[in-house]
């Protein structure tokens, strides 16, 4: 067993804030993941689209904000055994975010289980999920 310390049901996950989600880390992202969809870069795109005035982030992006935190918490991303997400909204250049979480399981084998979120200002849902943790890597 390692020294990570068991947590309990009910337990929240220290939160992970992102303060600005940065326009220009989306470009390299869309060059990095070959995403041709300007919406990740052309703000004229988004406008023509009625989506607002800010690109919009990648969905990979927001879910790894979510597995950042998860790895924080639990001492390492390799601790993630499994995790299930659902895209509930767009996240726009400059959104505050909070990724965070609440353990709803924890099992007699060493895996912790999670109700995880992404919210813009704390409040707005954007991503929300579950995931698998191992305490035993």
């Amino acid at each position: 067993m390692s020294a990570f310390p068991r947590p309990s049901v009910g337990d929240e996950l220290p939160p992970m804030i992102i303060e600005s989600v940065d326009a220009e880390k989306m470009k390299t992202m869309a060059a990095l993941l070959g995403d041709s969809n300007p919406i990740h870069w052309d703000v004229d795109t988004v406008r023509e689209l009625g989506m607002g005035d800010q690109p919009v982030n990648q969905g990979p992006n927001n879910l790894g904000y979510v597995m950042n935190m998860l790895g924080d918490w639990a001492g390492g991303a390799e601790r993630i055994q499994k995790i299930r997400v659902r895209f509930l909204d767009n996240v726009f250049a400059g959104d505050r975010l909070e990724a965070g979480g609440t353990v709803t399981a924890v099992g007699d084998d060493g895996t912790i289980e999670c109700d995880v979120w992404l919210a813009r200002d704390g409040t707005h849902p954007v991503l929300a999920g579950t995931a698998t943790l191992v305490l035993v890597v």
